[in-house]
């Protein structure tokens, strides 16, 4: 005799259903090529977060990786549409999966970049307190095997592209990649628009220091444009006003706190969304005291 679904069974599979429907729109989004330039592409769709692509005289060069073979096979079509010249360099802005996962499916003979830290942090434990798939023999040769400190140049023929390190934010590593002649900066997950900031507090991030940082590269580099890993395009002012809504956070977390409210108290005073962030910027603030 054929037995009713539980309504707990039907609340599972919709949920797989969904989970899978929602997996498979984020396999089959098309890989494209955004040109800001004749040499300069963002690189959107695909899974895994939008990067960057810069053909220079004598290679190309890539920013991020996408997260799949499928994303990256999309990615090097797109490019070879483009030009014929080799991938010489791929930079690494972050140590994220959906950033860096792709590193594996582009070919050796490219030479992988990160700031230094962004390398240590592939070895990092999953938020989880898994191990890393990166201690893996077979992964060593997508490894970042070039690093650098605060900055950096690489040149592809006559044209300079700049890697910067302007401190500690969203994750410990965290470079920007700037084209002068663009006046184009790819900030990686420096900055989120339209969603909640993510500060990775388990790999040393800081939301206070991530202020400090986006005001740095403010200072530092005359870009106009600023490419997200997670957003379109912005300007400058759109970066300004992500520090004043972070530092509008931060200032009322600390009036809570002054107020004895404790920390389950305070994440009702913001969106469900916000809880990760608002959770950092308090331990933040007690562990300053």
């Amino acid at each position: 005799m054929k037995k009713d679904l539980q309504p707990a069974s039907v609340l599972f599979f919709l949920l797989l259903w969904v989970s899978l429907s929602f997996a498979q729109r984020q396999d089959t989004t098309p890989v494209k090529l955004n040109a800001i330039s004749e040499r300069l592409y963002e690189i959107q769709g695909g899974r895994g977060a939008r990067g960057g692509l810069y053909i220079g005289e004598t290679g190309v060069l890539v920013i991020d990786a996408k997260m799949d073979l499928n994303s990256v096979t999309a990615t090097i079509e797109e490019i070879k549409k483009k030009t014929d010249k080799p991938i010489k360099y791929l930079i690494n802005t972050h140590s994220d999966g959906d950033h860096i996962t792709g590193n594996k499916y582009f070919p050796q003979t490219v030479t992988f970049i990160a700031h230094e830290n962004c390398r240590q942090e592939f070895f990092h434990p999953r938020r989880n307190g898994t191990p890393s798939d990166w201690h893996r023999p077979e992964l060593a040769p997508f490894l970042p095997s070039v690093t650098f400190h605060g900055r950096m140049d690489i040149y592809l023929g006559s044209k300079k592209v700049e890697l910067w390190y302007f401190g500690v934010g969203h994750t410990t590593g965290d470079a920007v990649i700037y084209f002068p002649e663009e006046r184009t900066a790819f900030i990686g997950d420096q900055v989120f628009i339209g969603r909640h900031q993510l500060i990775h507090s388990y790999k040393g991030g800081n939301s206070f220091e991530h202020i400090k940082t986006l005001k740095k590269m403010l200072e530092t580099l005359d870009a106009e444009k600023y490419c997200t890993g997670h957003s379109d395009i912005v300007d400058r002012d759109a970066i300004l006003k992500h520090i004043r809504d972070m530092e509008a956070r931060q200032g009322k977390v600390r009036s809570l706190i002054k107020r004895n409210k404790p920390l389950e108290e305070i994440k009702r005073e913001f969106e469900e969304e916000e809880a990760e962030l608002i959770e950092s910027i308090y331990n933040e603030i007690e562990s300053s005291k």
